[in-house]
């Protein structure tokens, strides 16, 4: 089977288009290799016993419960690391001594990995869920404090000066002067801690087990060498990555239509 020139060029048009190609093809490569030999189809299971042990999770009450915990657990951590990273990003951003102050600790503290706090975050809690918790919002809120401070920072001088002429007290200049140019850049962090979070949620669940979501399946049908259902479930962790990418770009949108990045988006 042919592709039209016509296809192809609708495709470039459209970004979903040729996205949908691609994972139809590489749909198409998984199902072919394994069964002509050039892959072993105990390892790389054809695509039609994949979605066909999707199919089967649907069926099943325990991966919906899979699913309502993962989502859960990623939805808490992240609002904790928005909120923190919004607040201290303002604070900090908006005092200089504090900024320079912290400075040298957030470049310290920052580009530890989140998983490296695993054995910390076991001797702390004894439950499960806050073990992933503290990874979560460990990882995501740096996401949102950095890009929080780069908005604080961003604000235009002559915007400063003038406030300060008019005599604006600092909450005032927070919310009038230093939100709005921060909001942009909060948003953007907002979208990179989302993708972030269900990244740590579900490789905690792998790694620390014991809380009935995505990753602890996983790890299961790992274990049990039940392949299908192993690429079944990896496929479902993609689709919330994709479901939760899609609505924060959407809320971004939503909440940034005033801003002039977004207004060129948008079509006319």
């Amino acid at each position: 089977m042919t592709t039209s020139p016509l296809t192809l060029r609708r495709a470039g048009d459209s970004p979903a288009l040729l996205g949908l190609l691609g994972i139809v093809g590489f749909a198409a490569l998984l199902e072919i290799l394994p069964r002509v030999g050039v892959l072993k189809a105990e390892y790389f299971p054809p695509t039609s016993k994949i979605i066909a042990a999707l199919f089967d999770e649907f069926g099943r009450g325990g991966f919906w419960q899979a699913v309502v915990g993962t989502v859960t657990t990623w939805l808490i951590g992240l609002a904790i690391a928005v909120v923190a990273g919004i607040v201290l990003g303002i604070v900090i951003g908006s005092v200089p001594a504090l900024r320079l102050a912290t400075a040298s600790t957030i470049e310290f503290l920052r580009p530890i990995p989140s998983v490296a706090l695993l054995p910390l975050a076991i001797v702390l809690f004894s439950a499960p869920i806050r073990s992933i918790l503290l990874l979560v919002v460990y990882a995501s809120f740096w996401q949102v404090l950095i890009q929080v401070l780069h908005g604080v920072t961003d604000v235009d001088p002559v915007a400063r000066e003038t406030a300060a002429s008019y005599r604006l007290n600092r909450w005032r200049q927070a919310r009038y002067l230093v939100w709005p140019t921060t909001l942009p850049y909060a948003m953007t962090g907002i979208r990179l801690a989302a993708s972030v979070a269900l990244v740590l949620t579900i490789t905690g669940e792998l790694l620390i087990g014991g809380t009935k979501g995505i990753g602890e399946e996983i790890a299961v049908a790992q274990s049990s060498i039940a392949v299908p259902s192993m690429y079944a479930l990896i496929v479902v962790s993609g689709l919330i990555g994709l479901i939760a990418n899609l609505a924060t770009r959407r809320a971004e949108r939503l909440v940034l239509a005033w801003h002039p990045s977004v207004r060129r988006e948008l079509p006319l």
